[in-house]
Formats: C-alpha cells, sequence, structure tokens
C-alpha cells in the first residue's frame, strides 16, 4: 500500500491542494503570524496544517520557533513547485470555462497604494464590469510595492497590477492608464502656508519628507531643492508627517483634495513645485490563456478608449 506521501505525490486531493494554498501563504506572508490575517484562520490551525503538509511529504519544510521562520533546502522547493502546480490547476480552469463562456476562478491584482481617489475610476469600473459577468470570480487585490507587484506578475503570483511608469522590463506587457499630478503641500500652521512665494532658498530652510522608494530622475530633481529631515516608504506616510505641522512634502493631487478642501493643507507654489507620474496596468509577456484575465483586460481596454478624457487633478 502507497504511503500517504507518495499518495500527495502521485494525485494530490483536494485536501492536499488546501494544504499547499496554506503553505503558500505562509512563505508569501514570511511566518504563521503574519499569515493569519491573510488567511483568517488561527495560528494553531495554521501549523496543524503544516505539521499535516510534512508529514505527508515526508520531509521538514521550514524552521520556525524563537529563532524566527525559515525555509528549508527542500521547503523553497516544494514552495517553486506548489507555484507550478497552482498555475496549473488554474490554467487547467481556465481552459474549462473557455469551453462554456462562464468566468469561474481567481483574478489577483497588486495595485500600488492611494490610487483608489485617482478622478479616472479605471480599475473599480472595470472590476465592476469583470464581476457583472462572472459573479463566481473571486477578486483578490494586494496593496504592495512596485518591485514587488512586477515580480508578482512575472512569477505568476499575480495576474496583473498597476505601477509608475518607472522603467520597462522585457517580460511584461505594459498598457497605460493614469497620469497623476502631485505638488508640494505644507498644513495650516506651518510657517509656508501663508508664503505667497515659495523659492528653493526658502524650502531649503525647513523640513520636508521625502520618499523612501524608486522614483524617475525628474521626480528625483523635484526633491532635491528639499531638506530631506523624514522619509516614508509610501504616501500615507508622507501626508502622516506633512499632517503633523512639522514637515513638507509631495503628494499626488487627488489624494491631498480631501485636506486642501477642508483648509487644512496648501500646495506651495504650485506652477512651479509640480511633477507628473504615469502608470501603467501590467501582465506578464506569454502568459498561459487566462479567460478571466482576458476579460478584465478587454474590458479595461474598452473603458480607457471610451471614457471622457480627464485632465489630472489641479
Amino acid at each position: 500500500m502507497p504511503s500517504r506521501s507518495e499518495t500527495l505525490m502521485g494525485q494530490p486531493s483536494d485536501a492536499d491542494l488546501r494544504l499547499l494554498r496554506i503553505y503558500r501563504k505562509v512563505v508569501e506572508c514570511g511566518g504563521f503570524s503574519a499569515a493569519e490575517v491573510e488567511l483568517n484562520i488561527s495560528r494553531a490551525a495554521i501549523s496543524m496544517a503544516m505539521n499535516d503538509l510534512e508529514t505527508r511529504l515526508g520531509l521538514r519544510l521550514c524552521q520556525r520557533g524563537r529563532s524566527g521562520f525559515a525555509l528549508t533546502d527542500e521547503g523553497a522547493e516544494v514552495y517553486a513547485a506548489t507555484l507550478q502546480l497552482q498555475s496549473a490547476v488554474e490554467g487547467f480552469r481556465t481552459r474549462v470555462n473557455g469551453l462554456h463562456a462562464r468566468l469561474k476562478g481567481e483574478l489577483s491584482i497588486g495595485i500600488t497604494d492611494n490610487l483608489v481617489t485617482m478622478p479616472e475610476m479605471y480599475i473599480t469600473d472595470t472590476l465592476s464590469a469583470l464581476k457583472a459577468r462572472g459573479p463566481e470570480v473571486r477578486i483578490n487585490i494586494r496593496m504592495i510595492p512596485p518591485s514587488d507587484i512586477e515580480l508578482g506578475v512575472l512569477d505568476g503570483r499575480l495576474h496583473t497590477g498597476v505601477i509608475p511608469a518607472l522603467k520597462t522590463l522585457p517580460g511584461l506587457a505594459y498598457l497605460p492608464l493614469y497620469e497623476e499630478s502631485s505638488r508640494l503641500y505644507c498644513t495650516a500652521g506651518h510657517p509656508l502656508f501663508e508664503a505667497e512665494d515659495v523659492n528653493e532658498e526658502r524650502l531649503a530652510a525647513h523640513d520636508a519628507v521625502v520618499p523612501a522608494y524608486a522614483q524617475t530622475p525628474e521626480v528625483k530633481a523635484c526633491h532635491a531643492p528639499l531638506k530631506a529631515a523624514a522619509s516614508a516608504t509610501d504616501r500615507e506616510g508622507i501626508a502622516f508627517l506633512i499632517l503633523s505641522g512639522r514637515y513638507i512634502g509631495y503628494l499626488p493631487t487627488h489624494y491631498a483634495e480631501q485636506w486642501v478642501r477642508d483648509g487644512r493643507m496648501r500646495a506651495l507654489n504650485p506652477e512651479r513645485w509640480h511633477y507628473l507620474t504615469h502608470y501603467s496596468a501590467i501582465t506578464r509577456k506569454g502568459a498561459p490563456p487566462n479567460l478571466i484575465l482576458e476579460s478584465y483586460l478587454e474590458a479595461l481596454e474598452h473603458l480607457i478608449q471610451t471614457a471622457p478624457s480627464i485632465k489630472p487633478c489641479d
């Protein structure tokens, strides 16, 4: 009689696939604790699932304990094989869906932070159209840095993503989406709030928050005159520091609008201190056919072509 590990390696059951999905999420979250929220199950349940999977495989997949979480060499290979298996399963489901034109499965999207307030609702409206066509489609959105989105699309963990156009990678296809305007802001009570003409000399006299993520040379040039006294890994972090009243910094105009409207924030010399960021939807070139992704991109392209032209927020 074959062992349990031979059963898993030869013909994975639904229970085995569930264990592998849990394992993948644990690896991608970097441990059991971080995976609790993503999986919506307890840490104890995750630990039991991992023990069961290791028993079925007859392999030690990861080290966990006081020293932290780390994959074994075997665990890293099982993770790579899990990605291949899940991609194959999803590909099978997609091809079967195509036989009877029924959308059923998942669409995983990676998005850069703070784009929900963009005046162009391309992504939001496209997701609505996709859900109308395929009510059973499960949509997964991850808000992560652009570099992680690129990697996720390239290795198949994400079907598509939305990132700033900082560079182009040969393995990715790009669909232009947004043109985002950013300006330099301070809050009420800051010494520059009532200033009429803010030149480089005046900027250099005040603390500023600068982004701790990749920027184009043009954007870097806009930050060059600032007195970098703090940094943030995303735009929300920049907003926190500007709203403290102690820093100036750049924010997208659509994101800052809520505070500008309330009189809590003001753009400094906006005709001079501003820049544009271009965003694109990305997909992997040569990816296996996927009816859900194709439907999503078809709806997105149609919306872009037919939507009224919207200028960047002032």
